[in-house]
């Protein structure tokens, strides 16, 4: 990939990748040097992870995001809690105030490029049990959803100050639907152009209506063996024009991750 030359506009590689905590779907094991093999592999500018742990037994207590931002040189980073506690146990909802090694789980932002500024945004989230009928179930069962967060970044890129957004939304239907909905809102005053990476449980043609937002990368993402469909995005509001990119597999995670190459 061409990185820039005298009188060239340098190339930036946007990412995102749902890490599945860092495990192998091969083994079903979390290993430190596989997973900064992987996002080292990505030789992403910028970076969204999701299903980020933070001093989690699963993942050996590592600390996946500082992790991630050694292995691609990320000078700037920032982990945000969606909850605090173990995922699949005792966990609450994050509200900003755990301290810096308390366990939690969430997404990360990462960036090679200067951030002239953060925010978080919190999106609305079921706070009891709702039905849900899975394939191939005649009855729909009780399942919680867990809170739901975004991070945005005001980076000072190649390509003048952008605005980079990475979530990861619920996997109900029609409840990630007005999740996306409220966070396009909120992004509605910040200036343009605005990226939105993640993994937002709706394939393609959803995601560009509700987002009403275009696609730097398409390509199906899930599950990482044998892709048959796009959960995860790239997408942007504004004159970002990418000069190629799409899914690259990984021995990481249920998910591929998705790369654009904005040019």
């Amino acid at each position: 990939m061409t990185r820039g030359g005298s009188g060239t506009v340098r190339v930036m590689r946007l990412a995102t990748f749902n890490i599945l905590h860092g495990r192998s779907a091969e083994d079903e094991q979390v290993d430190e040097q596989r997973f900064a093999d992987a996002v080292a592999a990505l030789d992403a500018d910028v970076l969204g992870l999701q299903e980020v742990d933070r001093n989690q037994p699963r993942s050996r207590h590592a600390d996946l995001t500082a992790i991630a931002a050694d292995a691609m040189g990320a000078g700037e980073h920032r982990f945000v809690a969606a909850l605090s506690g173990t995922p699949g146990a005792t966990w609450t909802a994050a509200t900003g105030d755990a301290q810096p090694d308390a366990a939690a789980y969430g997404i990360a932002l990462l960036s090679r490029h200067p951030v002239v500024s953060w925010s978080v945004i919190r999106l609305p989230h079921l706070k009891s049990p709702v039905p849900m009928r899975f394939s191939g179930q005649w009855r729909p069962e009780l399942v919680r959803d867990e809170p739901r967060v975004a991070v945005v970044a005001e980076l000072d890129s190649p390509h003048g100050r952008i605005h980079v957004t990475t979530t990861h939304l619920s996997f109900l239907p029609w409840w990630n639907q007005h999740q996306l909905r409220v966070l396009v809102r909120s992004l509605e005053a910040v200036p343009e152009p605005i990226v939105l990476l993640g993994d937002l449980n709706m394939g393609a043609a959803r995601a560009q209506a509700v987002a009403r937002m275009r696609p730097l990368a398409t390509g199906r993402t899930f599950p990482v063996r044998r892709p048959t469909e796009q959960l995860d995005h790239i997408l942007v509001r504004g004159d970002l024009r990418a000069a190629g990119g799409g899914p690259v597999c990984l021995p990481l995670s249920d998910h591929c991750a998705l790369v654009a190459d904005v040019g």
